[in-house]
């Protein structure tokens, strides 16, 4: 992935006041790739190839949020049996710390429970602070650190959650 264990998956997930969630459909896929163009750097950003495969997987989740009829954040899970994986999580830069992440976290946790998922791992950059503050405010912990995840030359925290606690 490029980027908590006392709330339930099955409780609804918190609301923000402007953002509503709702299932990819094809059409928002240039809209996708264009906002992960903007949230990640040249080489980390996902390819047109890269990005519809991912969302090609049959076992793929993507939510998106919008604003006023604009994807404004997206979340891709992908789910192997009891494991699942948060492929990437993509929140437009004006739109950060308003609680958009948290949204489509809380729906993407949700819907893996449901499917029998038990635990969520993801990746996220070793020098992104914001990053690892939030995965660690949603109940995910560091299990180890993949040397050179990112180009090769950046550092990357493997983080987990169990949903089961």
């Amino acid at each position: 992935m490029k980027s908590s264990a006392g709330k339930r998956a099955n409780q609804e997930p918190p609301q923000h006041p402007a953002a509503k969630l709702r299932d990819y459909v094809s059409a928002d896929f240039d809209a996708l790739y264009n906002l992960d163009r903007i949230c990640y750097p040249r080489g980390i950003a996902y390819s047109r190839p890269e990005l519809r495969w991912f969302l090609a997987q049959a076992d793929a989740l993507c939510v998106a949020a919008e604003i006023d009829a604009k994807i404004v954040g997206f979340l891709i899970a992908d789910r192997d049996g009891p494991l699942a994986h948060i492929i990437t999580i993509d929140v437009a830069p004006e739109h950060r710390r308003l609680g958009i992440g948290t949204l489509m976290l809380a729906e993407i946790e949700r819907r893996l429970a449901a499917f029998g998922v038990r635990a969520i791992s993801l990746e996220t950059a070793s020098d992104n602070e914001a990053g690892t503050a939030f995965w660690q405010r949603h109940g995910y912990r560091t299990i180890g650190v993949l040397q050179g995840y990112y180009l090769g030359n950046q550092d990357a925290y493997a983080m987990q959650k169990n949903l089961a606690e």
